[in-house]
């Protein structure tokens, strides 16, 4: 790793004239070979500052006047910046690691669902078991709930996960705002339980407590959900929202 203060104190960027800082500053950075960091998902498009050096006008400091060199010491400072941020972004690249652990343990509870359970069917066609048991309170009717949720199909495709994006689902529930088999298979009915604050469910949501026969998340005419779809969803019930 390139060591800062040697960066800026070394012989090529002694100033001995406002032409010479900036011709050396601008072979000092081609000569630099940054690591290109692996970006997250979330910072693909970040907005990104390119590295460069004004030009300057070329003439001798011994010729110029003191009020001549004060003007043209704006492009030596900001020669200078420059390459303390490419110092800096050196020094930062670790930072990069950290961050790709974590999309990795994201990425986990995005993708991988809970321990296998034996599965209970209520009346209505939805069937669920609990992986754990919560020991909080039960989701009150018509309140906004917090919810992590990881969504897939039959054939264990992710179609959807609050893992993924980073924050829990808020949700109003019990009154019809979300998916029948979320409404039943959390706040309870019709033979099942329901979910306990801290505890992780799986459901077998069935077409009719889903989307039907009508597919959904539809965006010029490409359908993320077909018609007639049974969803899996693996719930943590946070509690309510705060």
């Amino acid at each position: 790793m390139i060591n800062v203060a040697t960066l800026l104190y070394h012989p090529l960027f002694v100033v001995v004239s406002t032409r010479s800082v900036c011709q050396r500053a601008e072979m000092a950075i081609s000569m630099l070979s940054l690591p290109k960091p692996t970006i997250l998902p979330s910072l693909r498009n970040p907005q990104r500052t390119p590295i460069f050096l004004p030009k300057c006008t070329s003439s001798p400091s011994t010729s110029l006047p003191e009020q001549t060199q004060q003007d043209h010491s704006p492009c030596i400072s900001h020669s200078r910046r420059r390459l303390l941020e490419v110092a800096m972004s050196l020094l930062a690249f670790p930072l990069f690691s950290v961050s790709e652990a974590n999309a990795t343990r994201i990425e986990y509870y995005a993708t991988v669902g809970e321990k296998l359970c034996d599965m209970n069917f209520a009346k209505s066609g939805l069937g669920f078991c609990d992986v754990l048991v919560g020991t909080g309170t039960q989701p009150p009717r018509g309140e906004l709930i917090n919810i992590h949720y990881t969504a897939r199909f039959a054939n264990g495709i992710v179609f959807d996960s609050s893992y993924k994006r980073g924050r829990p689902l808020t949700m109003r529930i019990g009154v019809g705002k979300v998916l029948p088999g979320l409404d039943q298979g959390i706040m309870g009915g019709g033979g099942v339980p329901p979910m306990l604050a801290g505890g992780k469910r799986k459901l077998m949501i069935p077409p009719l407590l889903a989307y039907g026969p009508e597919p959904a998340g539809c965006f010029s005419g490409d359908c993320n959900i077909p018609a007639n779809a049974t969803l899996l969803y693996d719930i943590l019930y946070l509690g309510l929202y705060k």
